[in-house]
């Protein structure tokens, strides 16, 4: 589903990536997200559209093959 919408955890899951790494990386603004309440949200489009984004600019920098 396009627009679905992810929790923190379901994020962490999407991204096989620590709940606890997740939380740090919305805490410093790394990954775009809204706060709802006293949760965020993640949509799913943005995050792909993120990571594609990410990948550009790790390539671009010659740096290793890595996203965080």
């Amino acid at each position: 589903m396009a627009d679905e919408i992810m929790t923190v955890k379901q994020l962490a899951e999407y991204l096989k990536l620590n709940y606890q790494t997740v939380y740090k990386k919305i805490q410093k603004g790394e990954i775009p997200g809204s706060k709802i309440g006293r949760g965020w949200r993640f949509q799913k489009v943005v995050i792909d559209r993120w990571l594609t984004e990410e990948k550009a600019v790790i390539k671009i920098k010659g740096n290793q093959p890595s996203l965080f």
